[in-house]
């Protein structure tokens, strides 16, 4: 019998003798015979109300000890399930092609609806990466697999948003498996970069080239290719139970995928350089991404031949590199920590190294360690560069209560040089990350869009900055907007739940629509905050 049934009985059972108790001390009615026959000494009954007071004080009074997986601290500064809502719903804004009938961002409307023809392949649909109307095939690619790692690692704590969750992936992972649909060659990119970024119009209006890019055995691309069989491997696992069949359409697709980035091996920037660079060049090289790729297929299949990939080629593909930054180009740390639950949770003891990797990445984001590397500002938030810097704030604190969630699965903590650094701190760590970006900073500003009552308000986003289709039916011209750009007026549309690139190495923020390092969103800056606001709304028992 769980204690909880036993409490149960034990108070049931006592408030039925105080009942009788009372009624005997309190009934007029009965004959003085019965009253002789069940009188109650004074001891007696002062015994009897003894147990009753403890069995309530057991059962009502102490509800932690019986209940410990309910227990939440008392008092959360933010509403972080209201966050979590809006940092789903931001990725309605971003996407393109022929919008559902329940969009909630209603001021967008439908856009690149002929994406693909010029290849003569169906290439509608998936994201805009950031604030141009670009489709880059490698940054949507990162984006879906750390949605689905949030939705896997915390997926079962949202509640009512994981639909959301889902519906988010799977807009992704639709176009993904466009861009896949033949053997041997990924379409890695939809638009021309530098004559869109010539123009300030909204999706819905673009006039500009609509060129298609693509990776195939001649322009090899490990790098995107492995990130995409990374993002269809771990989306396989978000929808394993709610749609079986699509699962296992998207981990055929991802084991077909891994296979080319493997055998073709190369940068896809050496040969599209013209292309993608210097919007998202392939700097860290492919080793990481197919070392990455092959751990989500691990992951997803099961299949022995992964896992005998990763122990022969881990060395030289960087396992062991000493590199702190886990972003849409590199992928070393997140393939530590992911690699990690094998050895840490499954106890598959030949990935063991992989623990070691993953705390030397802690032990460079603590203050006063040994081997800490990592910079903050004044007001506390991690600094790695000033563009964007917001993206490897919320990947990081992503990371931070992942690994500290296996910590605690196993019983293990970090030694960093005779500190030891436990699941807690990392857990503080991170709420103080996701904390900063919600308000708590030197400016009291939100860097989510929409959250709380202060937050940017010129945002450097094309859709976002100009008037709506609906506000304004008539077309706006390629440079027409640029007056608009440059303005001091706030956007009309709220982009709700869009992370900004956020404050410089001094807590300063301008708000400027022309400064795309700062106030810029991107859909790889909201993906792992996702799983990190999930966390936090449970633990504080807002879902």
């Amino acid at each position: 019998m769980r204690a909880t049934d036993l409490c149960a009985l034990h108070c049931g059972f006592g408030s039925w003798l105080v009942g009788l108790l009372v009624w005997f001390l309190y009934s007029e009615e009965q004959p003085q015979s019965s009253k002789m026959a069940l009188s109650l000494s004074l001891f007696t009954r002062l015994v009897l109300l003894c147990w009753f007071t403890t069995s309530l004080l057991l059962c009502n009074g102490f509800p932690a000890a019986f209940h410990p997986h309910h227990h939440h601290p008392h008092f959360a500064k933010h509403n972080y399930r209201d966050a979590l809502t809006k940092s789903i719903i931001f990725f309605e804004g971003q996407r393109s092609g022929k919008l559902p009938p329940n969009q909630r961002m209603t001021w967008r409307r439908d856009s690149g609806l002929t994406d693909g023809a010029a290849m003569h392949v169906d290439l509608v649909g998936g994201y805009y990466d950031a604030g141009d109307n670009v489709k880059f095939g490698f940054p949507m690619a990162f984006t879906t697999t750390m949605l689905s790692w949030s939705v896997i690692e915390f997926g079962g704590l949202m509640k009512g948003e994981l639909r959301n969750a889902r519906e988010a992936i799977r807009w992704a992972t639709d176009y993904l498996l466009k861009a896949t649909v033949h053997p041997d060659t990924i379409y890695v990119q939809v638009g021309d970069a530098n004559k869109d970024h010539a123009c300030w119009e909204r999706p819905e209006d673009m006039d500009t080239p609509r060129t298609v890019i693509k990776i195939d055995r001649n322009y090899p691309g490990s790098d995107v290719a492995g990130e995409t069989a990374a993002a269809l491997a771990a989306a396989s696992l978000v929808f394993r139970r709610s749609d079986p069949t699509y699962s296992k359409l998207l981990v055929r697709r991802a084991i077909r995928v891994f296979q080319f980035a493997d055998k073709y091996r190369g940068a896809y920037s050496n040969g599209l350089k013209k292309f993608v660079c210097p919007f998202y060049c392939s700097y860290s090289g492919y080793q990481d991404e197919l070392l990455w790729g092959a751990a989500w297929l691990h992951k997803a299949t099961r299949n022995p031949t992964y896992l005998n990939y990763i122990q022969v080629n881990g060395q030289i593909l960087g396992a062991a590199e000493y590199d702190n930054t886990f972003g849409w180009d590199n992928k070393h740390v997140g393939a530590r920590i992911l690699l990690s639950k094998a050895f840490l949770v499954q106890k598959l003891q030949s990935l063991h190294e992989y623990k070691d990797h993953a705390d030397n990445f802690i032990c460079s984001l603590i203050p006063g360690a040994s081997f800490s590397s990592a910079q903050y500002t004044p007001g506390g938030l991690l600094f790695k560069m000033s563009d964007s810097n917001m993206q490897y704030v919320t990947s990081t604190s992503f990371l931070l209560l992942t690994y500290a969630k296996y910590l605690t699965s196993a019983h293990r903590v970090v030694n960093c040089g005779g500190t030891t650094v436990t699941a807690k701190r990392l857990r503080t760590i991170a709420k103080r990350q996701v904390d900063y970006i919600l308000g708590d900073n030197p400016l009291k500003m939100s860097y989510m869009v929409g959250y709380g009552p202060r937050y940017p308000q010129r945002i450097h986003h094309r859709g976002s900055s100009l008037p709506s289709v609906g506000a304004h039916p008539a077309r706006i011209q390629c440079s027409s907007g640029f007056s608009i750009m440059k303005s001091q007026s706030p956007n009309p549309n709220v982009l709700v739940g869009a992370i900004v690139g956020g404050p410089d190495q001094h807590d300063r923020f301008p708000d400027e629509r022309p400064d795309y390092e700062q106030s810029e969103p991107s859909t790889y800056m909201n993906a792992p905050l996702v799983g990190a606001l999930a966390y936090l709304a449970h633990s504080f028992g807002q879902l």
